[in-house]
């Protein structure tokens, strides 16, 4: 398995080194973008940085995958699925749901602003598209000494 350090979080006193598995590449294809796409595409590479190629292949994963799952969103960078309505990305629901041993009525007790919709489509995602998720929780799992010295007002129970 090969991996290529695609971007860095940088936090306070903190970096996140996103790693993305390098897949091999289809064969390529031309695509003749409308003059309203065409200005889009060419605004969002330059904003970020990246290639319209680039842009233009994340856009259309990112639409296939949000027709596959309606109510699933993308933000942020590096780009993170996320539950529309419920304010968590992808990944945290999963990983609420794992802190609570997969007991979702639990879960609800203690977030309210869970719903059952929101925990179905983040646990539904995730078994559809599992190294993306399993590459986030890991890359946002942090030790409880690293968590201490970033957030010291927080109280974390023994």
């Amino acid at each position: 398995m090969h991996f290529e350090v695609r971007e860095v979080l940088s936090y306070t006193n903190y970096s996140v080194a996103m790693r993305r598995r390098k897949a091999p590449k289809t064969q390529p294809f031309s695509v003749r973008l409308g003059p309203a796409a065409n200005v889009l595409v060419t605004e969002e590479a330059r904003r970020v940085g990246r290639s319209r190629s680039a842009v233009v292949e994340e856009l259309a994963e990112e639409a296939a995958k949000m027709r596959l799952f309606p109510g699933i969103g993308y933000r942020g960078r590096p780009r993170r699925a996320w539950v529309i309505g419920s304010g968590l990305d992808v990944w945290e629901l999963v990983d609420l749901l794992r802190s609570y041993e997969g007991d979702a009525e639990k879960l609800r007790g203690s977030h309210p602003l869970v719903s059952d919709r929101h925990l179905r489509l983040a646990r539904t995602y995730a078994e559809r598209f599992p190294e993306e998720i399993e590459e986030l929780l890991e890359a946002y799992r942090r030790p409880l000494e690293e968590l201490r010295a970033l957030y010291p007002f927080l109280e974390i129970p023994e």
